[in-house]
């Protein structure tokens, strides 16, 4: 197994002219969103961008940097601090057949415009018989970022991903971000887009066929980012990037890890999760989120009601955020977050290694 792991690792330090010599170059998050969101407003005049700070700024984050000198101030469209008035207006548009992209500074201020989002959007589909549609996407930062303290760090892929009506997207790559964006916008349904602020400077490899103006990413569908026979690790977001990591000094140990990639949290891929534990015959999920009610804990019913369960050599584990509000001491705050150890002490713990 260890043999497996030092090939692998001289593999992705040897192929830059390889790498150059079939296409492939690297992007960072924040130009996979930008350019995703330039294009689809060069593909269609009914895409808007609506938000704090999106237009003259370019964005809190930069990642609508250009577009208001591009498309004009009656496609980007700066807002007072005011998340429950910019998200109605965003809903009432799709309403009435445009294609809002509501930009949140962060998931965290949704909660000020959760009404919209839940009983205006995600819930008119079904009360209207089917005749109104909302194509509207809510995107912007989710999750803990560094130092912004209890009220700032939440994640809400949970709170989002119970609610039927919405589809709720998690991205952790640029090829993520890039393809899933594009569906996003395209989809008739309200998509509730959950970035990083993370990630947002990390760059990753792409190939040609990315760059791709109808390049998209299918939602609903699980990626596994790395292969392996001992244990499944499934995450999202930078999760998946923890998981990476703790994956390859699994290796060294002896464990080959499967790391999947949820990228959706609603619709969540079931198939894919099962067919690997099957595999592998144990699991441990993965979220920056709260233990209560989370991602992993709907994971684990995932296996324990599917045949998955008759596989199990071991009972799911769950690595999560810690269940306090977040702290804003920097030592304090990495305790309160999933780190490399955490997974690999999991992944101890369903291998009967402690």
């Amino acid at each position: 197994m260890l043999s497996r792991a030092v090939t692998r690792a001289a593999a992705q330090r040897a192929p830059l002219g390889a790498r150059a010599m079939s296409g492939v170059t690297q992007m960072t998050v924040r130009d996979a969103l930008n350019g995703a969101m330039r294009e689809e407003m060069q593909r269609d005049e009914n895409i808007f961008v609506m938000g704090e700070e999106v237009a003259q700024y370019q964005g809190a984050y930069k990642i609508t940097k250009g577009l208001l000198e591009e498309f004009g101030s009656k496609r980007v469209v700066d807002t007072p601090i005011t998340e429950a008035g910019f998200t109605g207006i965003c809903t009432g548009a799709a309403y009435a057949g445009l294609r809002p992209i509501c930009e949140f500074m962060t998931f965290n201020f949704s909660m000020q415009a959760i009404d919209h989002v839940i009983n205006s959007a995600a819930k008119m589909y079904y009360m209207s018989g089917a005749q109104i549609k909302v194509p509207i996407v809510f995107r912007g930062p989710n999750g803990a970022a560094a130092g912004v303290g209890a009220q700032h760090s939440q994640c809400f892929a949970a709170w989002y991903a119970h609610c039927p009506g919405l589809k709720v997207i998690a991205p952790y790559s640029a090829e993520d971000a890039r393809g899933l964006l594009k569906a996003a916008i395209r989809d008739d349904n309200p998509v509730v887009f959950l970035e990083n602020e993370i990630l947002y400077g990390m760059s990753f490899d792409i190939g040609p066929e990315v760059l791709d103006k109808d390049f998209t990413v299918p939602i609903g569908e699980c990626k596994i980012e790395r292969a392996g026979s001992d244990v499944t690790l499934v995450s999202y977001s930078r999760g998946v990037h923890t998981c990476l990591q703790a994956a390859e000094e699994l290796a060294k140990m002896g464990v080959e890890a499967e790391v999947i990639n949820l990228r959706s949290v609603r619709p969540l891929d079931r198939l894919t999760i099962i067919e690997s534990v099957k595999k592998t015959n144990r699991l441990v999920t993965v979220e920056e989120g709260w233990p209560a009610c989370g991602i992993g804990a709907e994971l684990g019913a995932c296996i324990y009601e599917s045949e998955a369960f008759d596989y199990l050599d071991a009972p799911v584990e769950r690595v999560t955020g810690a269940d306090i509000p977040m702290p804003y001491a920097s030592n304090l705050e990495i305790d309160a977050l999933p780190q490399i150890n955490n997974i690999i002490t999991g992944v101890q713990k369903v291998c009967y290694r402690l």
